[in-house]
């Protein structure tokens, strides 16, 4: 007898919660460490991106996987050694590597323009931003928590109103009214994270406008790895973490964040490595 829908769904949100409670700890230990132990998790963490990455690719899925996870490893290293100008040189050279092997072969490019973007610079962002020596960990548990509150007030803000859909073609359970709830949620962890580090109500009001544009990016994020199983004809990127699928369904909304995060520090002056320093900070 085929178990119940509701049964179904119960057990596998357990199963979600299980694994949540296990490895979310581990990863906030080793995030407020820092240092390499950090980097060791963000590499590990590449290497299984890279294999999920590029079975969702057409092309050569083994010889794919296995130069990006070399790539993104050693961008990962580099910049754990205050070298992230040449981590971005390394995650170049994979690209014009993997670009003339596809040509070679006559498979599509435009996917290796996607793979290299999508996996090295994230990798990178997110180890210079912890890389700072005073205000790095700080950064990072506000980027964590910001993603986190976004998909858990999305999902129980979209599940509770309901109402229109963003795109059903690509993600039929994400609503408008989840998205403003993930706003409201990111806005909140960033006016938390200025009370906790005692910024001032100016700060408050500079972080907690941040997470609507965050959230946009974070929800952004998720659409596009959805994008790329639809066109895969998966359900999820891999089976790695139980009740969660692949770690590219449940970091698909932190590497766009930790991307813009970067980006924002460099527009603000963070030019060298390492440096990670926020503008509201």
């Amino acid at each position: 007898m085929a178990e119940p829908a509701s049964q179904a769904k119960s057990s596998d949100l357990g199963t979600r919660v299980l694994s949540a409670i296990i490895l979310a700890p581990l990863a906030l230990a080793i995030a407020w460490i820092g240092g390499w132990p950090f980097a060791a998790l963000i590499g590990a963490a590449s290497i299984a991106m890279a294999v999920e990455l590029s079975w969702l690719l057409p092309g050569g899925q083994r010889r794919e996987s296995i130069c990006l996870a070399i790539c993104a490893v050693a961008a990962v290293a580099l910049t754990a050694a205050d070298l992230a100008v040449v981590a971005l040189i390394v995650g170049a050279a994979g690209l014009c590597l993997s670009l003339a092997v596809r040509l070679w072969r006559g498979e599509p490019l435009w996917a290796a323009f996607l793979a290299y973007p999508y996996l090295v610079i994230p990798v990178i962002s997110i180890v210079w931003l912890r890389s700072d020596p005073s205000l790095g960990r700080a950064v990072i548990f506000w980027l964590l928590g910001t993603v986190w509150a976004i998909d858990t007030f999305a999902y129980f803000t979209g599940r509770t109103i309901g109402g229109p859909k963003i795109w059903p073609r690509l993600s039929p359970k994400k609503t408008w009214a989840g998205l403003i709830g993930g706003m409201a949620g990111a806005a909140t962890v960033g006016a938390a994270s200025a009370y906790l580090l005692d910024l001032g109500a100016g700060a408050a009001i500079v972080l907690a406008l941040l997470g609507l544009p965050f959230a946009v990016i974070e929800q952004a994020g998720d659409f596009g790895e959805s994008a790329l199983k639809r066109r895969a004809g998966v359900k999820d990127s891999g089976k790695l973490i139980p009740g969660h699928g692949g770690i590219l369904d449940r970091v698909d909304g932190l590497v766009a964040v930790a991307t813009g995060a970067a980006l924002l520090s460099l527009l603000h002056g963070g030019t060298s490595a390492g440096a990670g320093v926020l503008i509201w900070f």
